[in-house]
């Protein structure tokens, strides 16, 4: 038996052991790593030889050097780009100018104007309340300084008579006080500079010669209109624009202050010839234009522009019209004047009303602009689809045209460079849909959709105009499931559709036989603020109750009817009419919804409205497929009630058809006699 006292000798002898084992597995270690550190420095040593002799080949080969790209210069709104390009557009997010405010979010494109009005003249009035009271905005929070923040001076520092004080005028914009401070002046023997007498030339011509009206404050005098102009926009509806405009009046402050000059260069003339324009004294700018000729001056091509529009309007006949815009190109070459893209512009505008002379000198004008390398822009095809509009009576010549031109346009983007280039897109779309072509429609659309090309769409109203007309194209002439995408795609993000552009969808359900889907069309009826439109309700329901579906989609339909019914219930100005009484009646009954459907006939008799005999007879058949003869009575009594030629074959029907009692059969029997006509 091994005693306590030998265990830990034991111990100890077993921890040597293991001592001397470890010192030897480390020196073997070393020695291992140190073989395999020689072995692999001499292989590195191989490798990076030879790779070395590769690489000094390879430089001997190309002895090219590289070329270190120039750095490049990103805009500050370069990141903001980058993120944008990221996401794409929600179809279901309302505009961008509404989503600081859900609780206002549009619905329907009168909220849209309303609000888009609202935000546009509360913005007005602070600005107005900021530019004259700057005294409450003195502090600056604004890391960066934002300069459109703080308030504008809005009012005049400089009282003294001086130049300086007439620049502070003009620049404020004070047509009236800038007139007068001119007169002191020269009351005063103070030469003015002749760049400070074209800057005053040049306002008073721009605001013919009245003060402008300042941001957030009420128009105090009225627009005079000449009777030109009023015969021009006899027809159509007046815009807001038209009440801004004013007619130049004889000898105004313009008039005197150029005949006071001492010297009158091209830059006067210009300032008065593009106002008369401007204001419709057409007749007034060439006036001056032949003045200066008299003066040996020559014309710069703002002139000309300005002339060229005005040529329609001082000559009756088109071959003269047509005559005066050649006669100033001929001038425009002999003063070796160039014409810009605005010239050209002028003169397709101008062919428009050149009646038959249109159709070739647009083409003649177009090969003009390519030859002296001004590309035109899409105001220049927006006139050019009008002459061809007007000038041709088939559809397919149209469409000839402007497949040229969406062949040339065709993944193009574009900036704007004429005001009316926001005219083109809503013109090609109207094209398309007279000319009923679906495939040039979508290809104007994806030229839309290129870039920033949307832009180019115009302000709302000329938004709402090109997308209506695309849906419109797209419900006459796609399929139904691709009528459906671009719905989804396009309302209520882009577009908000009329009366009209509902039904057009109704039809398109009709025709590809979907009509299950007038739920939800319904839906959108409702949401979109059109439920008022009884014309457009009763065209829903009378699509509804047309003919019979299945059981799944006949509950539906009562369930869409009986909503209908509860909106115009409580819609102020709404009336049931006969048609809708009866849709709503037939949908409640093929849904076996007895108890609505006898509701919808005490509201025929309650709002004088006369059921069909085709509506009784049908609710007849429901009571005997229920089995309910008391409705079977009553409904022999409403229509006696209403004298129905019908009453006595209800009341045969009633009585060879239902289990009636003595009590219900005499009734029955009595009013059967009474409807009976009499020998």
């Amino acid at each position: 038996m091994v005693s306590p006292s030998q265990k830990p000798s034991v111990g100890i002898n077993m921890a040597a052991c293991g001592r001397h084992v470890g010192q030897y597995i480390q020196r073997s270690g070393w020695l291992v790593r140190f073989n395999l550190e020689q072995v692999l420095g001499r292989r590195s040593v191989c490798g990076t030889a030879a790779l070395l002799q590769h690489a000094a080949e390879v430089n001997k080969e190309s002895p090219e050097s590289v070329v270190v790209p120039r750095k490049k210069t990103w805009s500050s709104e370069a990141v903001l780009e980058a993120l944008a390009s990221t996401v794409s557009r929600d179809p279901t997010a309302f505009p961008h100018q509404f989503q600081d405010d859900p609780f206002l979010s549009p619905r329907t494109f009168t909220e849209f104007k309303l609000f888009s009005l609202s935000q546009e003249s509360g913005r007005s009035a602070a600005k107005y309340f900021v530019n004259n009271n700057p005294k409450f905005f003195t502090k600056d929070f604004a890391e960066p300084h934002i300069p459109c923040l703080m308030p504008e001076t809005m009012s005049l520092s400089l009282e003294e008579v001086s130049e300086e004080a007439l620049k502070e005028r003009i620049h404020l914009r004070r047509v009236t006080a800038a007139v007068d401070m001119y007169d002191q002046l020269l009351q005063a023997g103070t030469a003015v500079s002749m760049a400070t007498a074209h800057e005053l030339l040049d306002l008073i011509c721009l605001y013919c010669d009245r003060d402008p009206i300042q941001d957030g404050a009420p128009q105090t005098e009225d627009a005079e209109e000449s009777g030109e102009e009023l015969r021009r926009r006899k027809g159509r509806t007046r815009r807001a624009s038209d009440l801004l405009k004013f007619t130049w009046r004889e000898n105004n402050n313009a008039e005197r202050i150029f005949n006071l000059l001492p010297e009158r260069d091209v830059r006067c003339y210009s300032a008065l010839i593009r106002g008369t324009v401007q204001h419709g004294a057409y007749a007034k700018a060439f006036s001056f234009y032949t003045d200066m000729l008299n003066n040996r001056l020559t014309a710069d091509v703002h002139i000309f522009n300005a002339l060229i529009s005005a040529a329609p309007d001082v000559r009756d006949k088109f071959n003269e019209r047509w005559e005066l815009v050649a006669e100033l190109l001929n001038q425009m070459s002999q003063q070796k004047v160039r014409p810009n893209l605005l010239t050209f512009n002028s003169v397709l505008k101008a062919l428009r009303r050149c009646g038959f002379l249109a159709k070739t000198q647009a083409l003649h004008t177009l090969n003009e602009m390519k030859a002296v390398g001004i590309p035109p822009s899409l105001a220049s095809f927006d006139h050019l689809l009008a002459i061809f509009y007007k000038s041709v009576s088939s559809g397919q010549s149209n469409t000839d045209i402007l497949q040229e031109v969406m062949s040339e346009l065709a993944g193009s983007s574009f900036t704007c460079q004429d005001p009316h280039d926001v005219l083109f897109f809503s013109s090609a779309m109207r094209t398309c849909l007279d000319c009923k072509d679906l495939e040039l429609g979508l290809k104007v659309q994806s030229l839309v959709e290129v870039g920033e090309n949307w832009r180019l769409l115009g302000d709302s109203y000329q938004q709402s105009i090109y997308y209506g007309r695309f849906f419109n194209l797209l419900c006459m002439m796609e399929h139904i499931d691709v009528v459906l995408r671009w719905y989804r795609r396009i309302i209520p993000s882009l577009y908000y559709p009329n009366p009209q552009g509902l039904r057009d969808m109704l039809q398109a359900l009709d025709i590809n036989s979907r009509l299950d889907l007038l739920p939800v069309i319904w839906k959108d009826i409702k949401s979109l603020g059109h439920d008022n439109k009884s014309g457009l309700v009763e065209e829903l329901l009378g699509l509804m109750a047309r003919e019979e579906h299945t059981p799944e989609i006949q509950e539906a339909f009562a369930a869409c009817a009986l909503d209908v019914k509860g909106v115009l219930d409580v819609k102020p100005g709404l009336e049931w009419s006969s048609a809708s009484l009866s849709h709503v009646t037939t949908l409640l009954l093929r849904a076996n919804d007895t108890r609505h459907a006898w509701e919808m006939l005490q509201l025929f008799k309650s709002m004088n409205r006369v059921p069909s005999d085709r509506l009784l007879n049908n609710f007849l058949s429901v009571c005997h497929s229920d089995g309910g003869p008391q409705k079977a009575v009553e409904l022999v009594q409403l229509a006696a009630a209403f004298c129905l030629p019908t009453t006595s074959s209800l009341a045969t029907r009633t009585l060879a058809e239902f289990d009636l009692t003595d009590e219900h059969r005499a009734a029955v029997s009595d009013l059967q006699m009474a409807a009976e006509p009499s020998d």
